[in-house]
């Protein structure tokens, strides 16, 4: 299975009769048969139109089992696809159809206002992906010169776009064999089969949900579902007692707020659980276990959470309720599994070992902490940037190897704990290295703490944070006592967390930010947009407490700029 050709061919002929796809209501339902002939369909119609191998071919839409369709009306045939994030504004839609020159749009009608009259004018087609209606068509395009051709391995798949948590988006060229790599991988982490049940809420186009979520059930023959509406707990618990899925993908933010916001004010507010948790945990865990697991439908085999770092505190909860759930880490540079404990292998705080037929390794070891740079090499990384070749020789080798730009660590059986990004690091006054993550999660276990973020300002260590809705009440900002109360709730954080870390972590300050943070597709937060920036703090006085020689300042910041 090395192209995505080889790919469609074999799903639609060996599971033909079974569903593919559908929305958890029963709509828009496709056997792998109806598939397989709505995609030729749609692919013959582009060719009329004079869409060839090689042309670029966009697609703006939330979740739905079309998305999928407008995919594979693209790549088998040799097309490109260029998926791009519903989140994106109008200008970053401008920006990237530009930088691809895209020619084709499937766009659903939530997503059209994103459309520029001026990007409009320059497609030869917009097609509505509900309906697969034209929106606009170029007639004098219409040639029917629009050949295909069959796929190679090494043949450019995908272009997509990822600005990260560092600013400027890239286009990250994906070849056939990338994205194949990672279905091996993941046949390898967790076998599925026909039975299996997809429930599908992260954004298609990130590669995360992709690849696992959209790839991998064509692969195995599964069935995958889908909401008409963004996963709120309302209705995704409805949906998952509906679906009951096997198989999900998610992030970190979505099982750490079930936590914070289920699991601990339940056995808070019982004095037999609160009992049970002091005497005999080990039962309270295997309650509480049985009665989450239970809520997600009660046929999970397999919990997969990707895309940033998990809290260590949910994570050993989950751990300890025998919860199956798996680690994974990766990258859209390599399409994008680099790193999987599986369900029943995790260690918490550990992003396990190399993926199936992935190298790993660590460059430019601290002796010390044994710290270093996760480089990696093998069938998943990528191609390049597209149009941008300096920044593709800044993290690929000649030989092969992709700079993550992730500092870790690992252990005597090949298990990676990850520290923290090289961007983010700080250098502190005597030279050691803070990384702003390991602080965040001592924050984010404080009381009433929603989020936050970790950043140097003035030789000092600042605290972002934002509580959490019922915690800080906005609309009483001009009461009197509502000055003092936020004083004291950020004078508590500012304590929680200086009590736990060490002298070099240790907070100088603490800003409340009114708004949620900006974050990627993945809940990581955008760092690079809060660079320098001060939060929305009613108070003119924020909370401190770090001393000076706890700071990090001097030459050591300086250093930490120029790198």
């Amino acid at each position: 299975m090395t192209t995505l050709g080889r790919l469609f061919d074999y799903c639609t002929t060996t599971f033909s009769k079974r569903i593919l796809s559908q929305y958890v209501d029963g709509s828009q339902t496709y056997t792998y048969d109806q598939f397989r002939h709505k995609c030729l369909d749609l692919s013959r119609m582009l060719s009329r139109f004079g869409i060839k191998a090689g042309d670029k071919v966009a697609i703006l839409s939330q979740n739905m089992p079309n998305w999928t369709v407008a995919m594979f009306a693209t790549v088998p045939f040799g097309r490109v696809f260029v998926p791009i994030l519903p989140d994106s504004s109008e200008s970053e839609v401008s920006n990237i159809l530009s930088h691809s020159d895209t020619k084709v749009l499937f766009i659903s009608q939530r997503q059209l206002p994103k459309l520029s009259d001026e990007m409009r004018a320059r497609l030869t087609l917009v097609i509505d992906v509900e309906s697969f209606e034209f929106i606009k068509k170029d007639d004098s395009a219409y040639t029917c010169e629009g050949w295909t051709k069959e796929t190679q391995p090494d043949d450019l798949a995908a272009i997509i776009y990822t600005s990260g948590t560092s600013g400027t988006a890239k286009g990250v060229m994906l070849s056939h064999r990338n994205l194949c790599q990672n279905i091996v991988a993941a046949a390898y982490a967790q076998p599925a089969t026909e039975i299996d049940r997809w429930l599908s809420i992260l954004p298609m186009s990130h590669t995360y949900e992709m690849a696992f979520s959209v790839l991998y059930p064509l692969f195995a023959g599964g069935c995958v579902f889908y909401l008409h509406k963004p996963p709120t707990p309302s209705i995704l618990m409805a949906a998952m007692k509906q679906v009951r899925p096997t198989i999900m993908c998610t992030v970190p933010l979505i099982i750490e707020k079930v936590y914070k916001s289920n699991v601990v004010p339940t056995i808070a507010k019982s004095r037999v659980l609160s009992w049970m948790r002091d005497h005999t945990p080990r039962l309270l865990y295997w309650m509480v276990g049985q009665r989450l697991y239970k809520s997600f439908g009660g046929k999970l085999r397999f919990f997969g959470i990707g895309g940033s770092k998990v809290d260590p505190v949910v994570e050993d909860f989950l751990l300890k309720a025998k919860f199956p759930y798996a680690i994974g880490y990766g990258m859209t540079e390599t399409a994008p599994l680099i790193t999987n404990a599986c369900v029943g292998k995790t260690v918490v705080g550990s992003i396990g070992v190399p993926a199936y037929n992935v190298e790993v390794s660590l460059q430019n070891v601290n002796p010390e902490t044994g710290e270093g740079e996760i480089i990696v090499r093998g069938d998943n990384v990528m191609l390049g940037y597209y149009k941008d070749p300096e920044r593709t020789r800044g993290v690929l080798t000649d030989d092969g190897w992709l700079r993550t730009h992730d500092l870790a660590t690992v252990d005597g059986k090949g298990r990676y704990y990850i520290k923290g990004r090289l961007g983010n690091m700080i250098v502190g006054a005597s030279g050691e290295n803070i990384y702003p993550e390991e602080i965040e999660q001592v924050i984010n276990a404080a009381e009433g703490v929603n989020e936050s973020l970790v950043m140097e300002r003035d030789g000092r260590l600042v605290a972002l944070v934002k509580f959490d809705e019922d915690f800080v009440n906005w609309n009483q900002a001009s009461e009197d006592k509502f000055f003092e109360r936020l004083q004291a709730r950020k004078q508590a954080v500012l304590d929680f967390v200086n009590k736990r870390v060490g002298r070099q972590s240790k907070i100088a300050e603490v800003e409340v930010v009114k708004d949620p943070f900006e974050k990627t597709a993945t809940q990581k937060i955008r760092r690079f947009k809060y660079s320098g920036a001060k939060g929305d703090d009613v108070t003119d006085t924020p909370a401190e407490g770090g001393e000076a020689p706890d700071a990090p300042a001097g030459e050591g910041g300086e250093q930490k700029k120029k790198d």
